[in-house]
């Protein structure tokens, strides 16, 4: 788009008082954001208030440096795009959502470019257990392996390990993040960005300079669930926002899936609530497949058996189960002496097959 019409949408997206509903409707009533502000008064009028009138009228303070900052950053890079409701680059899935956003930032390989892999989405706890980040991971990988492009928020936890199982997997991988995408948050996954904009697209509907606010995460998750045509819940506490994700995921026509886990873990209660509610229950990444008529020739892997574990068989490895155990009910359950134990329990550490948890309990780790 050119300079004027994207200071018109810039103008639209930052008058005061003026939200996606109305915008729509003001883009609806006059054709384009650039002929919404040709209006006169009394014409605003008839579409609204007195307030919205002036509102539409004054401008932004803020606009002459949005549109400055707006500018430099597409034209540091061919991997970046501005994409408005109707452009050919906005994407499809999203015109079908309740709320589609007006603008959508992208950054990176894919974007504004139409999508030809199925899209899922991946969302959980922020704090998973090792099992669940495994978990996401895993199943990503599988999705991504697959030719899917895995769909997440960037978030701790859950969000990361499933953008870098999809890159593992040599999948596409979308983040769709709550801040403008001059900033990474959080920092921690700046690195991650990088790969993300290099094997897929971070996408935001916030102007540039916009910082990581609390109200703006569960926002970005009608996204997250619009983009994908199913999404699978790993880890989640009831309260947490990845079940926003499901609930939108619903509304939307779309699959939720939701992976079971201990009855003791908080982590695992949100799932389960999912998966009372109708959820499809899954164990492997051929669930998913499955489910969405994506099944490809062979197992995915993903979420794989017990049984094909190597240390299956060792007492020790059934004693612990998959829940949290302490030391002393370890002791009690194979009678072992303690040095033994020890021993036992760092060999199957340095496998990869057994977790230290804080408070001294130790956590048997499914093979990927």
């Amino acid at each position: 788009m050119d300079t004027q019409e994207l200071q018109a949408w810039l103008r639209l997206t930052l008058s005061p008082g003026v939200g996606n509903d109305t915008a729509r409707k003001l883009l609806a009533a006059f054709g384009s954001a650039q002929a919404v502000f040709g209006q006169s008064a009394a014409t605003l009028r008839q579409l609204g208030t007195e307030k919205l009138a002036k509102a539409i009228l004054e401008e932004p303070p803020a606009l002459a440096a949005q549109l400055q900052l707006t500018l430099e950053w597409l034209q540091a890079g061919d991997d970046r795009q501005v994409a408005t409701l109707g452009d050919t680059a906005y994407p499809a899935a999203l015109l079908d959502i309740e709320d589609p956003p007006l603008m959508l930032y992208m950054l990176g390989t894919l974007a504004g470019k139409p999508a030809t892999a199925p899209h899922i989405a991946i969302v959980g706890s922020r704090n998973p257990t090792p099992q669940g980040e495994a978990n996401a991971r895993q199943f990503a990988k599988a999705f991504g392996g697959a030719g899917l492009c895995v769909v997440s928020g960037l978030a701790l936890g859950v969000d990361g390990a499933a953008h870098d199982g999809a890159l593992l997997g040599g999948g596409e991988t979308i983040a769709v993040v709550g801040t403008g995408l001059d900033r990474v948050y959080p920092k921690k996954h700046l690195a991650l960005a990088h790969r993300i904009a290099q094997q897929g697209m971070i996408v935001s509907e916030f102007p540039l300079g916009t910082p990581p606010l609390a109200a703006n995460f569960p926002r970005r998750n009608r996204i997250i669930s619009g983009l994908s045509r199913g999404t699978l819940v790993v880890e989640a506490a009831l309260q947490s926002g990845s079940l926003i994700t499901a609930r939108l995921a619903a509304e939307q026509g779309k699959e939720v899936f939701a992976i079971p886990g201990s009855i003791h873990s908080p982590q695992s209660r949100g799932c389960h609530a999912l998966i009372k509610q109708g959820a499809k229950l899954v164990e492997v990444a051929q669930d998913v497949l499955e489910e969405l008529e994506l099944s490809t020739a062979g197992r995915a892997p993903g979420g794989g058996d017990v049984a094909a574990e190597p240390h299956a068989a060792d007492p020790l490895v059934a004693a612990l189960g998959f829940d949290p155990v302490s030391l002393d009910a370890l002791q009690a359950r194979t009678g072992l002496d303690t040095s033994r134990l020890q021993a036992g329990l760092l060999e199957l550490e340095l496998c990869g097959q057994v977790v230290r948890l804080p408070g001294g309990l130790f956590q048997r780790l499914a093979a990927g």
